[in-house]
């Protein structure tokens, strides 16, 4: 899901619908036909193993992408299915899947606000929100699930969700990043769904590992983690100051502040920047480096973004 484009962003990806393409030994990935300025071409599937084999995020509900995943393992267990998250992008097909393989669920855990709604507050998010995902085993920081010769861990990730998770294959520096760090664009963080103050952390602790290569959920790989992990980390908190130095020039709407800050910025991801500029004003107020009357505006937000 895009927001604004310093860090070294490549574009450069073939998605090849409809076919499992070899990406690394014993990983294939799938895309989805579902383009969109927040999936990019489309959100990719991936299957890690050779016989015994998982299935890291089926997708949405979509009838070819569920024949091409049903293709592509034909003479092959899938033992496991691992979701990333539970945006209706990515998790939905997996009750599907799991009826065709008998397969096991694993995620973080089921779909849920990074914060309480306050008084009088409704969650526009909700729809895009798988809240009938609910997995077989529900995963902590490390967790693992094996295969005929792989191990995934679960790497929790919250930012884009609370519930969001990465997913290491052992001794291959592979990490499947879902829709924490994409090569093509930076990761929307919408709160109520978000947060910035989870989403920095979470670039935090990938910053600490030594993975060689990220699989996102959207685009190609990453292969330069720590460069780009770097490079995000950099303009999540150029965006910060250019909020608060807003917020002191005496800025008091969020259009304001994008039209101001995101002036160079297509007009058509005003919306998704506002949803943005939301997230740094509540990390910031987080902070106690600014102070409200009330809460910040979700509605004015995602009127913006409407």
């Amino acid at each position: 899901m895009r927001d604004a484009a310093p860090p070294p962003f490549d574009t450069s990806f073939e998605p090849a619908y409809g076919t499992a393409v070899p990406v690394a030994p014993g990983v294939q990935r799938l895309t989805v036909n579902n383009p969109s300025p927040f999936t990019f071409h489309g959100t990719n599937s991936y299957i890690v193993g050779d016989r015994s084999v998982a299935v890291i995020d089926p997708g949405p509900e979509d009838e070819a992408h569920f024949a091409a995943l049903m293709a592509a393992l034909e003479g092959r267990e899938v033992t496991h299915i691992a979701v990333s998250h539970t945006h209706r992008d990515h998790s939905p097909l997996t009750r599907r899947l799991k009826e065709a393989t008998g397969a096991i669920v694993v995620a973080e855990g089921p779909h849920r606000a990074a914060r309480p709604l306050h008084a009088g507050e409704t969650n526009p998010f909700a729809e895009s929100a798988d809240s009938e995902f609910r997995p077989d085993i529900m995963l902590g920081e490390g967790d693992r699930v094996e295969g005929d010769g792989w191990t995934l861990a679960a790497v929790l990730t919250p930012g884009h969700t609370a519930n969001h998770a990465a997913f290491a294959l052992d001794g291959t520096g592979i990490l499947f990043s879902a829709d924490h760090v994409m090569a093509w664009a930076t990761s929307i963080v919408a709160p109520p769904d978000g947060a910035m103050s989870d989403y920095m952390a979470s670039l935090d602790k990938l910053l600490q590992r030594d993975d060689r290569i990220f699989f996102p959920g959207h685009g190609g790989p990453v292969t330069d983690p720590p460069a780009f992990l770097r490079a995000l980390r950099t303009h999540r908190r150029m965006r910060e100051r250019a909020v608060l130095e807003r917020i002191k020039a005496g800025d008091r709407h969020i259009a304001d502040m994008v039209k101001a800050i995101y002036r160079e910025t297509d007009p058509r991801l005003h919306g998704a920047a506002g949803l943005s500029v939301l997230a740094h004003i509540e990390d910031l107020l987080e902070k106690g480096l600014i102070a409200t009357e009330g809460y910040p505006s979700l509605a004015a937000a995602y009127e913006l973004a409407g």
